[in-house]
């Protein structure tokens, strides 16, 4: 994200790093990283620095009627996955530090938690920077992971293939006015209103694809959730992949369709090492579900209580950008 949230007290953050883990944070460097979890560059008073994420729980619901406690249990059970992961052996995953009650991560006040995780030296890269190495890197990571021992699995929810707040959505392209919640509430009514035919296609598209996916439940591995560019990492070590918040147990797929998107051809060497062919139908599932997902969650957001933050603005410019790309 771009700024931290208006109602996050550094010193509150300071405190929970100090409660939770035994870190006496001398300095809390916001990094604007990711459209997501917020991010700070800790260094604590020895010298040694980790890095901290902060979500906010009511985006980890999927619907009004889940309180923040479940939207807490299901970020637990994605990082406790990558905490069970890296302890089956998976070198590569950056899993969060677990903390004095050995959880991967505790609550701040209501609205958000925190988890903490070594400090990763390396290379970065940006969404859709896809190179040939990269995609070499990131498809044998995912062979590795999705061929993980079932005591790994043993926290992970299953995607059930919902959409959080598809409801809600699919009221406002009904023509539901919801109250006026901030700036882009009414903005964002009418624009669904505009455009929901192209809109109801994508939901009637990706409707037809889960009904496909439903009759392979065989092919259950889990998943990462989000293994673009921007969530890898290359360090002196090889390569590393970080931000494990979406784990869940789901179709290869979930994986693998940005890759497949890039290059169909880069994941010879993931069916080499699995003997699993990506499906076409579940690769285009997870292709629409990423932008219905993405639809379904900003609308959540500016039906809320918002304002004209960094965030709110460039959530409302991606949101915009995406509906209106229903038509081509």
């Amino acid at each position: 994200m771009l700024a931290a949230p208006d109602d996050l007290d550094e010193s509150a953050l300071a405190g929970a790093l100090r409660a939770g883990w035994g870190i006496r944070a001398a300095a809390l460097s916001y990094r604007a990283l990711g459209w997501g979890s917020h991010h700070w560059e800790v260094r604590a008073g020895d010298g040694q620095r980790c890095f901290v994420t902060v979500d906010e729980l009511e985006n980890k619901r999927i619907s009004d009627a889940e309180s923040l406690d479940d939207g807490f249990g299901r970020l637990r059970d994605s990082l406790r996955s990558a905490v069970a992961l890296r302890e089956a052996g998976l070198e590569f995953v950056v899993a969060p530090v677990l903390s004095r009650p050995r959880e991967p991560a505790v609550r701040l006040g209501a609205r958000f938690a925190v988890a903490v995780y070594p400090f990763t030296e390396g290379q970065s890269f940006q969404w859709g920077e896809w190179s040939t190495g990269l995609l070499d890197g990131v498809t044998g990571l995912l062979a590795r992971m999705h061929l993980a021992p079932e005591q790994a699995r043993r926290y992970a929810r299953t995607d059930d293939f919902g959409v959080p707040f598809r409801e809600l959505t699919e009221a406002a392209l009904a023509g539901w006015e919801p109250d006026e919640r901030g700036p882009y509430t009414r903005r964002v009514a009418r624009l669904l209103r505009e455009y929901a035919t192209p809109l109801r296609r994508w939901l009637g598209q990706y409707d037809t694809l889960v009904a496909a996916a439903r009759q392979q439940p065989g092919r259950l591995v889990l998943t990462h959730g989000e293994p673009h560019p921007g969530n890898v990492m290359l360090t002196s070590a090889g390569w590393r992949l970080i931000d494990w918040d979406t784990a869940l147990i789901a179709p290869p797929e979930r994986d693998l369709w940005s890759l497949v998107q890039r290059d169909p051809a880069a994941l010879s060497g993931y069916t080499a090492a699995t003997g699993k062919a990506a499906s076409p139908r579940l690769v285009e599932l997870y292709r629409l579900r990423w932008d219905i997902a993405d639809l379904a969650g900003d609308t959540a957001r500016f039906f809320r209580p918002h304002g004209e933050s960094p965030n709110d603005t460039g959530s409302w410019e991606l949101l915009s950008a995406l509906i209106r790309r229903s038509v081509s």
